[in-house]
């Protein structure tokens, strides 16, 4: 009993950086599963996290995909949301200002259907609130009219977007597809050579799920897009491969994150931070309870700094 007060009152130094961006914690929500602003304020404390990314903006309103959107599966979900949303503009005179009021730190995360639609996105942001410290750029949802058809499988079309995305004024994130298999890599090099000071590792899966009774998709779309526990140890592995190539190439590991020791498990990889996603939806209190357990996993394991994880997996070349 003892021992465990202690280690409760205990405080380890949780702060991380991505980049030039510095994290109070390496705990953000993924965009797309924490809203536009500051729903989840009414059961954790946004301050606490490292940011709140919110779910992807284009430069204009989009309506999304025709229903049904989302279907649970046995590990997690299949999704072809489509990427609703009120647009860059709206989001910063209605959403961001409440999503402020929490002291959450903000990642606003940008997406469109050409070069000039992200140009366009990340230009809005130019004078976006300082909180908002860093733009995540989506070049990787598959749930768009393009299907697999993604910005983020060429080399040549991730630059293009990243060096169009400049005029945010402040550091951005290449969201990446998992879907390249082994040129994730180059992937990922192309989008740090063209301007983007850290990789998000990974977007989701190509899925399809289909109905027995109907013979019909379960999604509106047809095919979607797979998150949660099943794609965790696929996204560890694209967490691992690409720091092994660029060593000096920050990232956010993503995919399939709810406890400490994911988190553990991605830092130890290489993941300078990680985002929590599907899991928010089973619990919305998630984030902060991942958050204490990590400290308590990291006083248990004499751990007093969590950057010190960063990397110390051993592993086999």
């Amino acid at each position: 009993m003892i021992r465990r007060i202690r280690q409760q009152l205990q405080k380890v130094d949780l702060a991380t950086t991505v980049g030039s961006v510095e994290l109070r914690s390496p705990v953000l929500t993924a965009a797309g599963t924490a809203g536009h602003g500051a729903e989840l304020a009414d059961f954790m404390d946004l301050s606490k996290l490292g940011a709140v990314v919110v779910k992807s903006l284009a430069a204009y309103e989009w309506e999304g995909n025709k229903p049904l959107r989302v279907h649970q599966t046995s590990a997690g979900m299949i999704n072809s949301v489509g990427l609703q949303g009120p647009g860059v503009q709206r989001w910063l005179d209605e959403e961001l200002p409440p999503l402020l009021d929490t002291g959450a730190a903000v990642v606003a995360s940008i997406w469109g259907r050409s070069v000039e639609d992200y140009a366009a996105a990340a230009n809005l942001l130019a004078d976006a609130p300082d909180e908002v410290i860093a733009v995540e750029v989506n070049i990787s949802c598959p749930n768009t009219e393009a299907g697999n058809e993604l910005f983020a499988h060429s080399t040549e079309l991730t630059k293009q977007v990243l060096q169009a995305t400049e005029g945010c004024n402040r550091p951005r994130w290449a969201k990446l597809s998992p879907n390249v298999g082994p040129g994730l890599v180059s992937i990922a090099e192309a989008a740090s050579l063209a301007g983007a000071e850290a990789v998000t590792l990974v977007n989701t899966y190509f899925g399809l799920s289909i109905d027995v009774n109907s013979k019909r998709p379960h999604l509106g779309r047809g095919a979607g897009g797979v998150s949660g526990p099943a794609i965790k140890p696929l996204a560890v592995k694209a967490v691992a491969d690409v720091r092994r190539e660029l060593p000096e190439l920050p990232i956010l590991g993503v995919g399939g994150v709810s406890s400490a020791e994911d988190v553990v498990e991605y830092a130890m990889v290489g993941a300078n931070a990680v985002q929590v996603g599907t899991a928010n939806f089973a619990d919305p209190r998630v984030c902060e309870k991942i958050l204490r357990a990590l400290n308590h996993w990291c006083v248990g394991n004499n751990m007093p700094r969590f950057k010190d994880l960063i990397g110390s997996a051993e592993l086999d070349n």
